[in-house]
């Protein structure tokens, strides 16, 4: 019965996509038709069928060729296989990526064999926009372009919040057994318990040693017995799917464990032992060869999304030295008149894996090797300057580090770089600290646009760092940098 509900909602979300992508291409070719033709298809004056009549309609939007794309993309991206335990945005970033892939396959086909033959429309004209003439193909196909990722992913949105809602009121279930009796397997169930828009719905538990003395029930389920009532259970109480939940101890059994399931026709999932203060990144599993590789701790800016962040570094920091160019002039005449010294201080800070750099600032100090005492600088310090005291409260001082950024030692937005001999100090102190280095340290980050600034709570900036890193995006980085706008120069904890 469960396949079968599955596989009428696979049915159905595939006709929803068909249709979404149909919806997509008819409003590009709508667009197209207003913009370049400035109307729609008329019926000719003499029409031998209707098909002379209904060509235009049904040709030109290319709807015909771009929906069995855009289905084969999402198949090969597996977007229609059940994803009850993973999160909507993890799944709303592949469905974008579907989308686009599918417009550049479209556009391969056009290139291939032609508008004409694909869409049974010539070049009429051309419009002008942003310097630049657009045809008619470069019009629809960009709108298209710009339509169905997005529309495909509200679209999926929509429908796996419908599902949730479905699934917390007790339909569309997936009765699953847990194995394992101890802390693991109690974590497992209440885990689902509390995700109940997954529809997974722990049903029995199996006790991870051969013969279950203990208690009849585990968090408010029965403990249907042992590993040596396993077949019997199955037989007679057969589930949907089966976690295997086996604490350390017992991790020899397991390839055995493995083996005796491969009798049922059930999915099997299995939780490491692994105590979660030694995750505090998110986990990756990839193949090599048929071997699985868990990757417990990696930078999250590996890849295209690391590029992108850099290209959004280099525009923001040429931007930036654009816009405050002329006040950082003022500043470096001002810093240099009102006291002896050098106008902008040097000091070593740690970045990404580890390396050290020299970080640039505007010195607010009356000597500049005041600036590299250890610890952080206290409210009202006496060898902060006048000018010095007005740069930190308004984060002036931090403008140089732009300078840092185009040279690649530090990003836009990230944890903010730490001395070499403090990190010395925190790495044994405070657990996880060092992942901090997983990313380039940053000139705003998520600690700082919620006040963490200065001499405050160590801790609390750590949590919000790792959090960063865990969830990072490049929209989380434009999130924090509009932050910064409005917290991230003038504070309180600024000094």
């Amino acid at each position: 019965m469960l396949k079968q509900r599955h596989q009428f909602f696979v049915s159905l979300l595939c006709l929803v996509d068909g249709l979404v992508a149909a919806g997509a291409c008819y409003a590009a070719w709508v667009v197209r038709r207003l913009l370049i033709e400035g109307g729609f298809p008329h019926a000719p004056a003499i029409a031998t069928d209707w098909w002379t009549i209904a060509r235009p309609w049904v040709r030109e939007p290319l709807a015909l060729v771009a929906v069995p794309i855009t289905l084969l993309a999402l198949w090969n991206f597996k977007l229609y296989r059940p994803r009850r335990d993973r999160g909507i945005m993890a799944e709303h970033g592949e469905v974008f990526r579907a989308g686009l892939a599918a417009v550049i396959a479209l556009i391969v086909v056009l290139a291939a064999f032609g508008v004409e033959t694909v869409g049974g429309w010539r070049e009429t004209g051309r419009i002008h926009f942003l310097g630049m003439w657009l045809d008619a193909s470069r019009v629809q196909l960009g709108m298209l372009a710009i339509l169905l990722p997005n529309l495909l992913a509200l679209h999926r949105v929509a429908f796996r919040w419908a599902l949730r809602a479905i699934r917390r009121r007790g339909w569309n279930l997936r009765h699953v057994a847990v194995i394992g009796v101890g802390r693991l397997g109690r974590i497992v169930c209440r885990t689902l318990d509390r995700n109940s828009w997954t529809g997974i719905h722990v049903a029995y538990f199996l006790s991870h040693q051969d013969h279950h003395h203990g208690p009849p029930t585990c968090v408010g389920r029965p403990v249907l017995g042992g590993l040596a009532d396993l077949e019997t259970v199955f037989e007679t109480q057969k589930p949907d799917a089966v976690y295997l939940a086996i604490p350390n101890s017992r991790s020899a059994m397991l390839p055995s464990l493995l083996k005796r399931l491969e009798r049922f026709a059930v999915d099997v999932r299995i939780v490491p032992d692994v105590h979660p203060k030694y995750m505090p990144q998110s986990m990756q599993v990839s193949m090599l060869e048929g071997m699985p590789i868990l990757s417990v701790r990696e930078s999250p800016m590996i890849g295209l999304g690391g590029a992108a962040k850099r290209a959004l570094d280099i525009a923001g920091a040429t931007a930036g030295l654009i816009i405050f160019g002329p006040l950082m002039l003022v500043i470096a005449c001002v810093v240099r008149l009102t006291s002896p010294g050098p106008v902008i201080f040097l000091q070593r800070r740690v970045s990404l894996g580890g390396e050290t750099f020299n970080i640039f600032k505007f010195r607010t100090m009356y000597h500049a090797e005041d600036e590299s005492a250890p610890g952080w600088t206290r409210r009202d310090d006496p060898r902060v300057t006048p000018v010095g005291r007005w740069l930190r409260r308004t984060s002036l001082d931090e403008l140089p580090q732009l300078f840092n950024v185009l040279l690649g030692d530090m990003s836009l937005v990230g944890p903010r770089p730490e001395r070499p001999e403090l990190i010395a100090r925190f790495r044994d102190d405070w657990r996880g600290y060092m992942l901090r280095q997983h990313v380039k340290a940053g000139i705003t980050g998520w600690a700082q646009v919620n006040g963490l600034r200065g001499d405050t709570s160590l801790r609390k900036r750590l949590q919000l760092d790792l959090f960063y890193i865990r969830n990072w995006s490049l929209a989380f980085d434009l999130k924090i940098l509009w932050l910064t706008l409005f917290r991230g120069f003038v504070h309180r904890n600024a000094h």
